[in-house]
């Protein structure tokens, strides 16, 4: 193809950069940010979800949709000129657990566009130096590979132990200063970094006032998985590769979900060498592990007959939202299984509560029983794993219980009796409890 004939589009040189990170592991790339271009911005704006919350600017996807190119020509402009900078972004609180809710911060519709691109370029880069050990935002992996990879790990690898660990804060404390180091092992382009400074430095608005960030990535927006993966790359995953590895007499092996990380270990005293070393590690990038939250255990499949002689309670652990456990089959061995953790239980029963009583009089039940239907299936897409049938079925008990109850509480002349809401069931049945992902 002659050179006027070549495609120089973003989208066509992605993949080039992407081998080239690939085949030279030391490469460190000089420019990236004319790749930034309108018409790679209008692929990340038209892959960005319509129905999202806007930020404080208050424009929605539709409204920025309306003067596209206009709107992206400008953008592209002021990047040129280095005259663009982000927006505060709008923080909001969503439900952590029954007693803690989560910061979230919404970046405006213009800024969501430029953290995409800026993350798709990141993408093609550090796509290549992520270990095998990351799963989380990630394309073609997600937390049921990490869960399948742990199940895999303890019932055919030589472990007996298990290091839980909790990053307290991690999104929040996050250094600015390392991770711009960490970032230009690979980058060396100054335009393409400044923009990434200025999203962590844009800040949040919360109550009417301005909040300055000198740490910390912001939940909410499509930049921040990104940053959090580099970060933790070099600080967990290379170094546990590189350093804790090579030190092991046993087998060792990490598994990570975004911030959320399990290291198993065969030998008790390789366990508690490296819980020391990871307190120290973090401590040293300013992260704290939490320190009832981070334990070592032990976790051999004789941990049920230990915990029986010793006259204690078998030990267990969480990892994404699953309590993990020994099960003793019928033919007299033991297995690896899960089950939805108490606190998600709780939390998805509340969550279902609320919703119910909210729509029980908002509108006709034939228009609620559709959207009732779409969060069992939601709820099975995710919990529904190997070993966890019985709590689907208890989840599915306790929502028809409420399903009932607000039913009834619609009017206080009709009454449901339990044996017509049975009959309606049949007549408009709602999704029965199954697996989805099969581990064995």
């Amino acid at each position: 193809m002659p050179y006027s004939e070549m495609d120089n589009s973003t989208l066509a040189l992605l993949p080039l950069i992407s081998e080239r990170a690939r085949k030279k592991p030391k490469c460190q790339f000089t420019s990236l940010a004319h790749l930034l271009n309108r018409k790679f911005l209008r692929e990340c704006y038209l892959e960005l979800g319509r129905d999202r919350a806007s930020g404080i600017d208050g424009v929605s996807w539709q409204a920025y949709g309306e003067n596209l190119d206009e709107n992206l020509a400008n953008l592209v402009k002021r990047m040129k000129a280095k005259q663009y900078r982000p927006q505060p972004a709008k923080r909001v609180y969503i439900p952590k657990n029954g007693h803690e809710k989560r910061p979230l911060g919404l970046p405006s519709l213009e800024d969501k566009v430029v953290q995409k691109g800026i993350s798709r370029i990141l993408e093609a880069i550090y796509e290549e130096d992520f270990l095998d050990c990351s799963y989380g935002f990630r394309p073609s992996r997600s937390c049921h590979d990490a869960l399948r990879a742990v199940d895999q790990i303890i019932m055919k690898r030589p472990v007996r132990y298990v290091i839980e660990a909790d990053i307290k804060g991690f999104f929040d404390n996050v250094s600015h200063d390392w991770l711009l180091k960490m970032l230009e092992v690979r980058i060396k382009d100054p335009s393409f970094l400044l923009l990434i400074r200025r999203f962590l430095k844009a800040g949040y608005i919360e109550e009417g006032r301005l909040v300055k960030t000198e740490q910390g990535t912001p939940q909410g927006g499509n930049l921040s998985p990104m940053l959090a993966n580099i970060f933790l790359h070099y600080v967990l995953d290379l170094w546990f590769e590189k350093r804790i590895k090579p030190r092991i007499a046993g087998q060792v092996y990490l598994v990570r979900y975004a911030d959320d990380f399990l290291i198993m270990a065969q030998k008790q005293s390789d366990a508690c060498m490296i819980e020391q070393a990871l307190r120290d590690r973090f401590k040293k990038f300013s992260l704290t592990l939490h320190p009832e939250k981070t334990r070592a255990i032990s976790f051999s499949r004789k941990e049920p007959e230990n915990a029986k002689r010793q006259g204690r309670k078998p030990y267990t652990f969480e990892f994404l939202g699953f309590t993990h456990y020994w099960f003793r089959t019928r033919e007299g061995w033991y297995m690896l299984s899960r089950r939805t953790s108490a606190k998600r239980f709780r939390r998805a029963c509340r969550a279902m509560n609320d919703w119910l009583r909210s729509v029980r009089n908002w509108c006709k039940t034939k228009e609620w029983w559709l959207i009732l239907a779409s969060k069992l299936r939601g709820h099975y897409q995710y919990y529904g794993t190997s070993g966890n049938s019985r709590k689907l079925k208890v989840f599915y008990y306790q929502v028809m219980r409420m399903v009932h109850k607000w039913l009834n509480r619609r009017s206080q002349r009709n009454r449901w009796s339990w044996e017509r809401f049975t009959e309606y069931l049949k007549h408009y049945p709602l999704p029965v409890p199954h697996i989805v992902h099969k581990f064995y």
